[in-house]
């Protein structure tokens, strides 16, 4: 096998800083644009970023309509719903304000609008045909309301495609935003829970992109053209999702426990968007892999903070339910980064040894959970031994990023794995 020597480097541009949402209409119309498609969830439509935002457009003479039908955790028929109204209007750009669930929304939106398919045809191998658009897509400026996804800087949009019972993802790097507009005044209004979610959404994006496959251990593409966003490790990526490590690791619990505390925040929104670069480009592994069915099995768990009328385990919360199991298990074929990402994480690793990184990062991770009050296991947010089976048939098609696990992981891996996160911790003593 001839070795990738080559890796690339992609973001899109950011603005940042307290109150950059009034920035807006000046930043889009600066795009070309006149007549755009805002892209929020029913509940940010009702809070101060999106009246910022509309506001901003109209001080521009910048038209817009307003979708405000995103479901939080996007699935095929929400999408398409958005792609409807996308393709009524004569919009010439689209502004998306809220989490990842509406950023996302917008690019996908964007994508068929503009250059129209069968919805399966850009969604990404083995479920879908992973077409490529022929050409660039209308100016997307995004604003996030969580310090979460880092989606204001990916080519990537996850949805829960409901007739597969999977989550699978559009993925190509034409889906980034023009513009990511963060504002760490928008995060004031998350509830606690949802704080928690998203900054530990924002570890595991830095955490898997800093301990994947590096991009020179992987088979070297024949056509440039066609280099995967997801490309592995690479030193530009690390540069980013080691800075977000620490900013997470040092300010996720004051951002939790108190919103208003500004410089929290502020760090949060800045390893948000610090982590969105550097797993935009090197990719996602495990975590994020296995975290797909369990959220397409929340069946009756409605947590705080989430007003969302359906049952739902919100995404960065099932990503950390299998995280400890999984650094602990994969540690041994890269001991080294898992050490340093502990050490990232504030751990005193002096005298540890090799053998005992991924216990450790384990450990850290858990240590974490606690702090921000996640569920103890799988098994507290409704899902049982009965459903593994079922959680491993959906992580199986999920081979875009299972392939740049540090450690290959077989169907009994899998269900291994997913049989250790169903309860965490011990229950503590009384």
């Amino acid at each position: 096998m001839k070795r990738e020597r080559i890796f690339t480097a992609d973001a899109s541009a950011v603005v940042f800083g307290p109150g950059a949402t009034r920035e807006a209409g000046a930043r889009v119309r600066a795009l070309g644009c006149r007549n755009v498609l805002v892209v929020t969830d029913p509940r940010v439509a009702e809070l101060p970023p999106v009246t910022a935002a509309v506001t901003s457009l109209e001080e521009a003479g910048v038209a817009y309509e307003l979708f405000a039908d995103v479901r939080v955790e996007p699935t095929d028929a929400s999408l398409r719903a958005a792609i409807e109204a996308a393709v009524a209007g004569a919009f010439d750009g689209f502004v998306s304000v809220g989490g990842g669930s509406a950023i996302d929304t917008a690019k996908v939106a964007n994508l068929y609008s503009t250059w129209p398919e069968e919805f399966m045809a850009y969604v990404y191998p083995p479920l879908g045909q992973g077409k490529q658009p022929p050409g660039p897509l209308k100016p997307h400026v995004a604003i996030p309301t969580t310090a979460g996804t880092g989606s204001e800087t990916t080519g990537n949009a996850v949805f829960d495609l409901a007739s597969a019972h999977v989550k699978t993802a559009i993925a190509n790097r034409l889906l980034r935003p023009s513009l990511g507009i963060v504002d760490p005044e928008n995060t004031r209004t998350m509830p606690p829970m949802v704080a928690a979610c998203s900054g530990l959404d924002v570890l595991c994006h830095a955490l898997e992109s800093y301990t994947a496959i590096a991009f020179d251990e992987r088979e070297a593409v024949t056509d440039p053209l066609k280099r995967t966003v997801y490309q592995g490790a690479n030193p530009m990526s690390d540069v980013w999702s080691a800075r977000a490590i620490e900013l997470c690791a040092a300010n996720l619990v004051r951002a939790v426990h108190d919103p208003a505390d500004d410089e929290a925040r502020h760090a949060m929104c800045l390893a948000s968007t610090a982590a969105g670069i550097g797993f935009g480009n090197a990719g996602v592994t495990l975590p994020h892999a296995m975290s797909y069915p369990v959220s397409a099995l929340a069946r009756n768990f409605f947590p705080d903070g989430y007003p969302t009328g359906h049952a739902i385990v919100p995404h960065g919360m099932s990503v950390i339910l299998t995280a400890p199991a999984i650094f602990r298990w994969q540690a041994s074929a890269k001991p080294e980064r898992h050490l340093e990402a502990a050490r990232l994480m504030g751990v005193d690793i002096r005298g540890a040894s090799l053998d005992d990184a991924g216990e450790i990062l384990s450990d850290a991770l858990t240590s974490l959970m606690k702090d921000v009050g996640m569920p103890n296991g799988l098994n507290v947010v409704g899902i049982v031994e009965a459903d593994l089976d079922a959680l491993v048939q959906g992580t199986l098609p999920q081979s875009r990023i299972t392939q740049l696990a540090p450690r290959p992981a077989s169907e009994s891996d899998y269900r291994d794995l997913f049989a250790a996160s169903m309860t965490i911790w011990s229950r503590e003593p009384l």
